[in-house]
């Protein structure tokens, strides 16, 4: 029995303090990487003080929306609290896309600022439909409001939200990527010849999500005070669900272009922005010298202002490598693409004709 006891004992795990130590340690300074990297930039910085705001008052809007039995504000409230979910996700994105390219992720962590913002789309999606779905049940059976102790509350949220409109469409919307110089921007300009504009930081899926967000809950918030208004001097309790259902449709209308871009980098679609550069890039390029034909371009957006793009060029076989490589890269660079891999191929019939024609002129 002593000796089972002992074998029994010898098979429980060891506890070793040190290495409980270490790992307290090292989560301990990841945690504080995380939170110095929130104040880094302005971006991150507007987006973790924001959600302290939008958190706190989502708790009161909802508390009164149970308590005045308005569904308009119990939506926006819900609305909020998603906000605050897409507001914990575009901060972390937006961290994220920072972190510098490494042997598993080639071009960096740049996509993520595009599928944060896809998946901000979707919550603004669902959240449209929940609320036209609960809409059109109050519609139907319009139940009693509370108005009295309504207006306040919408109010406050209002400039809650008109706040967060203001710092994010005036406070630093625009960003870059670090690194690479080019690619941190994107380029106007219709031709492929003729130069080309620097924009001003291009898109950010996320900061475009987290905008939508807040603008969303704005429009929810005068739809509150214009039912509650509407309710208290005419009696019209269907006026709260017809303002929330007018509140959905705009939610989804308005979320559309931001779905829409975001799966269109996500499926690697040719850059709308640039399909008439390219086209003219084309014919730059057909038109180097000793450049035969050109095969299999490929041309797509890494996040919304960085392109990327490879393309095969066929050349002559007493064709200069270097030199058409070096002038194909550089007219895909003036029409905004950062990157372009060039694959320079000799015809195989030019080289066949030519071994041809040496052996007739021995003969």
């Amino acid at each position: 029995p002593h000796l089972r006891r002992r074998q029994r004992g010898q098979m429980l795990p060891q506890y070793d303090a040190k290495s409980g130590r270490a790992a307290r340690l090292e989560a301990r300074s990841k945690l504080g990487s995380f939170i110095s990297s929130i104040f880094e930039t302005q971006d991150s910085r507007n987006l973790f003080f924001f959600l302290i705001v939008n958190l706190s008052f989502a708790f009161v809007e909802l508390l009164y929306g149970i308590w005045t039995n308005s569904l308009g504000l119990i939506s926006d409230a819900f609305h909020m609290f998603f906000d605050c979910s897409a507001l914990v996700l575009g901060l972390v994105a937006s961290i994220v896309a920072r972190r510098n390219p490494n042997e598993h992720y080639t071009y960096g962590y740049l996509r993520a600022e595009v599928l944060g913002g896809f998946i901000n789309a979707l919550f603004l999606v669902f959240i449209a439909f929940f609320i036209f779905k609960e809409a059109l049940e109050r519609f139907l059976d319009p139940p009693h409001v509370h108005t009295h102790r309504l207006l306040m509350v919408a109010v406050a949220g209002l400039g809650v939200n008109l706040l967060g409109v203001f710092v994010f469409q005036h406070g630093g919307h625009g960003h870059s990527h670090g690194g690479d110089a080019g690619h941190g921007h994107s380029h106007g300009g219709g031709s492929c010849d003729g130069g080309h504009a620097q924009e001003s930081g291009g898109r950010n899926f996320i900061m475009d999500g987290v905008l939508l967000h807040i603008i969303s809950d704005t429009l929810g918030s005068v739809g509150v005070i214009i039912s509650s208004l509407l309710i208290h001097q005419y009696g019209w309790m269907v006026a709260d669900p017809v303002c929330s259902i007018f509140i959905a449709v705009l939610t989804f209308l308005s979320t559309l272009p931001l779905l829409r871009g975001s799966i269109r980098i996500l499926m690697q679609r040719s850059p709308p922005a640039l399909e008439t550069r390219l086209q003219g890039c084309y014919q730059a390029v057909q038109r180097i010298p000793d450049v035969i034909e050109f095969l299999e371009p490929h041309f797509w957006s890494l996040t919304g202002s960085v392109y990327i793009g490879t393309i095969r060029v066929r050349i002559r076989p007493q064709g200069n490598d270097s030199q058409v490589l070096l002038a194909v890269t550089s007219i895909f660079k003036n029409a905004g693409v950062a990157n372009t891999v060039v694959q320079i191929e000799r015809s195989a019939q030019d080289v066949g004709q030519k071994y041809f024609d040496r052996e007739v002129r021995d003969i």
